[in-house]
């Protein structure tokens, strides 16, 4: 079940009477921060495991025998 055009704007109003409209920008400028920086910090760790040379092989070992 999606939400639909009336679930959104009932949101929308909860958040402006939260917020209030003076800070929603700088909320919301916060917010955009944050997910760039997830991002980014994503992109790093995606480039840092490439750059390693370090290959990570999961092996698969049988229930029923003993080490």
């Amino acid at each position: 079940m999606g939400m639909s055009f009336g679930h959104l704007m009932l949101l929308m109003v909860i958040v402006l009477v939260i917020f209030g409209a003076g800070k929603l920008p700088q909320v919301m400028g916060d917010l955009a921060k944050g997910v760039k920086a997830f991002k980014d910090g994503m992109k790093d760790n995606n480039d840092e495991s490439k750059d390693s040379g370090v290959t990570i092989v999961q092996s698969k070992t049988d229930k029923n025998s003993e080490v």
